[in-house]
């Protein structure tokens, strides 16, 4: 029940999955419209376009997508500081990542990002992670990875995509039908319940009853199934995430600025929250993402505006309410919530579409059969709390770390409670670099070179580097740091732009 990207994400791969063996209908209304903010992506999806079977030059010009090779953080250590958080593992010499020996042999300036990873010399200078022949600048990790998931995610894929979300969703409707999901459209009006309490059917008005077995709740914030119909408890995040509210614009790019295609999104930092910047293939997807508390949606708008798209009044905007937080069980009875009925954090660390998809592949996962055995349910709900909890936490990590202190938005996110697992791995960074031994326990799709990075970006680094670096020839260490340089050079030579090669598949 309810189409947009989850919705429409969850019946293709469904039906991919289990082909005729399961019957799959979507249903949904013409009144109701999508929230669409999710247009950035994990490299995680990967997986889901390769377990469809859809190749990037088919499905990319469609939704007037592009690459998306890290997010830039700009003014959120201070004003007029940025670095990038890449899809790019830290390499290692002598036992030891690049970052502690940055720290060590380092010059004391913050661009670490720039030294110990090649993706921001990419970004720079705005270049494609693929040649115009279509081959991947890192040669062995090109291919399909085929019906894999993210629990057989393996190497660092160096990229993830944006996308116009509502065209991703027509494109995979599209896609959907074609292999036998049946498509309603039509106005749900009334929920049908057995004697259980479980959901026998939903009545439409023009399509009569839809029975089902299983009901997948795509309703977004409403969560109409799990939360309205079997009135599962919802949990907010708001106690330790400060934003609840966003305003939207869509803004073409026109003559020359079409030709610059930044491969990265950006979040900067904004008095009362902070805004981001999607590069599409023709246009920019722009948000703030604020607190109510400190901005209003007029003064938001006001700033976006006044920011992305100044003199182009016309621009609607798209004023959304978030629900920050998640359901205590996504699956209840025989319905189980997938994208924003289940939870949601916010935009920061695209995670949105990443939900959907380990969502979607649980569910594959713990398919239930007529006994229903609720250990399928209760594991499917133990993973979903995992990733979602964890995701939270490191956001969080992102307000906490920051130095900024300078309007009353920032000094408010220093003083919100923080969670209980968050709060020692704070204090061990002032010591040690995060490691998989101190971050969050459970996979939650970030890796420890995600804590490093977001932590040393925006100013949370030990006081002193690693004292068994002292005693280490750093020989090795600084042939890396030099290959690295040697290799960004190298792509800024051989790589096209971003443009170039985007501009390429869809003429």
């Amino acid at each position: 029940m309810g189409g947009g990207t989850a919705g429409w994400m969850t019946a293709t791969y469904l039906k991919e999955a289990f082909g005729e063996r399961v019957d799959v209908t979507l249903v949904e209304s013409r009144r109701v419209g999508t929230i669409g903010v999710g247009e950035a992506t994990f490299s995680t999806v990967r997986h889901f376009f390769d377990y469809l079977g859809l190749d990037e030059r088919e499905w990319m010009p469609e939704c007037s997508a592009s690459y998306k090779l890290a997010i830039r953080f700009e003014d959120w250590r201070r004003k007029g500081h940025h670095f990038y958080h890449p899809f790019e593992r830290l390499r290692v010499a002598d036992g030891f990542t690049m970052a502690d020996w940055w720290l060590r042999l380092g010059d004391g300036g913050e661009d670490f990002d720039r030294h110990v990873y090649l993706t921001p010399t990419m970004c720079e200078n705005n270049l494609s992670p693929r040649l115009l022949d279509g081959s991947l600048f890192v040669s062995n990790l090109d291919g399909s990875l085929g019906r894999s998931t993210l629990d057989e995610q393996r190497a660092q894929f160096p990229y993830a995509y944006h996308f116009d979300a509502d065209l991703l969703a027509k494109f995979l409707a599209k896609y959907g039908v074609k292999r036998g999901v049946r498509h309603v459209v039509d106005d749900v009006v009334e929920i049908g319940q057995d004697e259980r309490g479980w959901v026998s059917h939903v009545t439409t008005k023009e399509s009569g009853e839809l029975c089902g077995d299983l009901f997948v709740d795509c309703t977004g914030f409403r969560g109409v199934l799990i939360n309205q119909t079997l009135g599962e408890r919802f949990t907010s995040f708001q106690d330790v995430l400060p934003n609840n509210r966003a305003v939207a614009l869509r803004v073409p790019r026109e003559g020359e600025a079409a030709r610059t295609m930044r491969p990265y999104t950006t979040a900067t930092a904004m008095d009362a929250g902070w805004i981001w910047t999607i590069p599409l293939y023709g246009r920019n997807g722009h948000g703030y993402v604020y607190s109510d508390e400190f901005c209003s949606p007029e003064e938001a708008e006001r700033t976006l505006r006044a920011k992305v798209a100044p003199g182009q009044d016309e621009l609607e905007a798209n004023h959304i309410r978030m629900r920050i937080g998640r359901n205590e069980r996504s699956w209840v009875n025989n319905v189980v919530a997938i994208g924003l009925s289940s939870g949601f954090v916010e935009p920061l660390e695209s995670t949105g579409i990443f939900f959907i998809q380990h969502g979607i592949e649980q569910l594959v996962k713990h398919f239930p059969d007529e006994r229903w055995d609720p250990r399928l349910a209760d594991a499917y709900n133990t993973k979903v709390a995992h990733v979602i909890d964890g995701v939270k936490e490191f956001l969080v990590l992102h307000y906490r770390a920051t130095e900024r202190d300078d309007t009353p938005y920032w000094k408010e996110t220093k003083l919100r409670a923080i969670p209980a697992g968050l709060a020692p791995r704070l204090e061990h960074a002032r010591s040690l670099l995060i490691d998989e031994s101190v971050m969050y326990p459970h996979y939650h799709g970030f890796e420890p070179y995600s804590w490093i990075t977001m932590a040393l970006g925006l100013g949370l680094e030990p006081e002193h580097p690693r004292p068994a670096l002292a005693h280490i020839d750093p020989a090795n260490a600084k042939a890396e740091l030099a290959r690295l340089a040697a290799e960004a050079e190298e792509l800024v030579e051989n790589l096209p732009t971003c443009y170039e090669y985007i501009h390429s598949i869809n003429s």
